[in-house]
């Protein structure tokens, strides 16, 4: 990775962390506001929404190093959390490398 890509991955990694957090905690807002439900249902919800949620955040966000840089972006791209616009100013070939995977 270059020097300048890797200097705008720091930048584009904590807009996304942000980003994936206001997501989560307007989901988290949702199940919290859902009155249809018991406080315990929605504890258990709110419990399992959060789980599953910091297992993303981990896969996307610890551990940074030029080494996962590429997966971390890739991730990143498939959960939606960087523009087009965000993603222009990378090289090509990093852009390129970060496509998300379509199974």
């Amino acid at each position: 990775m270059k020097e300048s890509d890797w200097k705008k991955f720091k930048v584009i990694r904590e807009k996304a962390l942000d980003e994936f957090c206001k997501r989560v905690l307007v989901g988290a807002e949702e199940i919290i506001a859902d009155e249809a439900t018991s406080a315990h249902e929605r504890y258990l919800t709110l419990y399992k929404f959060i789980d599953e949620n910091d297992k993303d955040l981990a896969a996307m966000f610890d551990n940074m190093r030029r080494s996962l840089a590429l997966i971390h972006l890739r991730l990143m791209r498939t959960h939606k959390l960087v523009s087009d616009e965000t993603l222009a100013e990378l090289s090509a070939d990093m852009q390129n490398r970060t496509k998300p995977l379509n199974f």
